[in-house]
């Protein structure tokens, strides 16, 4: 119900203004008679759970006594599990609300005033946003002009190139731009050999094999926002009797995506999609498969081969239109189907590749590695 209310309203521009307006006033006032509470931090990673950047920033705080006044209210979706040192709240309910007027600090990977205007003045208001730009965005979109960071405080970046993108299609103030890069990215600067071991043994990951991860990203609703499927065109024999012997994928699909089809997991095949750590996925991998999702920067900070599956380009772009050019910016250009894909992967050049990697690396993530450290110490000293 909550996916096809937003996509209608998504989808509607008048009902859009309306339903945002409407609701905005209403909480701005309610927010008068709600006493501001100092030490209070709200904190969302758009309420699918306890990952990306906020919980990179929660768990440095809570190992610093410097931050122990510091009282935590995690928003999410699912209030049954156990955040350790912090309180949960259900998003999107009253209670969600209310904390958010109350709160000191909002710390998010999207946003708190789930598309609303209700911030007050002396709220100290961190985005650490969630992905290196690719697709257009914010007020970029078709039918979009509510996007309004202009009381947004902090705002992290990983290039100079993303930051006219803040200012022209998110209202951002130039002030607020903080260089650091994204949080949830700084262990992949420091991979633990180690923990890769580990990782790929709690896996099931044959020792002999080395790992392809395949993300791609989501797409649009064809049906009003009842399911958000995705079906790649490809057939996972053909995948397994060409790559099996040297190889294992594992597919993780994006979270807004609710059916995958056309996919059948095995010992070749490997379901990553409900693991909690995608981080965990990268750094045990060899090669990264994605098509348009902002996971290609993140994984170019490992400095292995990236490789654009966009087996739909002219229409996605067509559709959503992009702020790069992936044929240029990713190594392997934009390869659109199948046969081209295997032929990519048994011919590569490895160390060409990570070389290629590493030029789109310098171009498109020049910050990054000390993220959490430097934005705690511009928020909270």
């Amino acid at each position: 119900m909550k996916k096809k209310l937003d996509y209608i309203l998504k989808h509607n521009k008048i009902l859009l203004i309306v339903f945002t307006k409407t609701l905005s006033m209403i909480f701005r006032f309610v927010g008068l008679f709600i006493r501001t509470e100092e030490n209070l931090i709200l904190i969302s990673a758009n309420s699918r759970g306890y990952n990306d950047s906020p919980r990179a920033i929660y768990e440095y705080m809570k190992k610093d006594p410097k931050y122990a006044q510091y009282r935590f209210v995690w928003a999410v979706d699912d209030v049954t599990q156990t955040i350790e040192g912090a309180e949960l709240v259900k998003a999107d309910t009253w209670q969600y609300f209310k904390t958010a007027l109350k709160a000191q600090y909002w710390i998010t990977s999207v946003n708190i005033e789930r598309g609303l205007h209700f911030k007050k003045k002396k709220t100290v208001f961190l985005n650490t946003w969630h992905g290196v730009a690719i697709n257009e965005m914010g007020n970029a979109v078709a039918g979009r002009t509510d996007f309004d960071w202009s009381d947004t405080d902090y705002i992290c970046y990983s290039a100079e190139n993303e930051r006219p993108i803040y200012y022209r299609d998110f209202n951002a103030r130039p002030e607020s731009m903080i260089p650091t890069g994204l949080p949830r990215n700084d262990e992949l600067y420091h991979v633990d050999p180690n923990k890769v071991i580990e990782i790929k043994k709690n896996l099931n990951i044959p020792e002999d094999k080395k790992v392809i991860l395949y993300a791609p990203t989501w797409r649009d609703s064809e049906d009003f926002g009842k399911s958000y499927q995705i079906k790649p065109p490809i057939d996972c024999d053909v995948w397994k009797k060409a790559l099996g012997d040297e190889y294992v994928v594992i597919l993780r699909t994006h979270p807004y995506t609710n059916e995958l089809m056309g996919v059948t997991f095995d010992d070749f095949f490997f379901d990553g999609t409900m693991y909690p750590r995608v981080n965990d996925l990268m750094m045990i991998s060899d090669m990264l498969i994605s098509d348009y999702s902002s996971i290609i920067f993140d994984y170019c900070v490992l400095e292995r081969p990236v490789i654009c599956f966009g087996y739909d380009y002219e229409a996605y772009a067509e559709k959503r239109g992009f702020y790069i050019d992936l044929e240029t910016v990713i190594p392997s250009g934009i390869i659109r189907d199948e046969t081209h894909l295997i032929e990519h992967i048994k011919s590569m050049d490895y160390e060409e590749q990570v070389a290629k990697t590493k030029v789109m690396k310098e171009n498109h993530v020049t910050y990054g590695g000390n993220a959490t450290e430097q934005i705690v110490n511009a928020v909270f000293g």
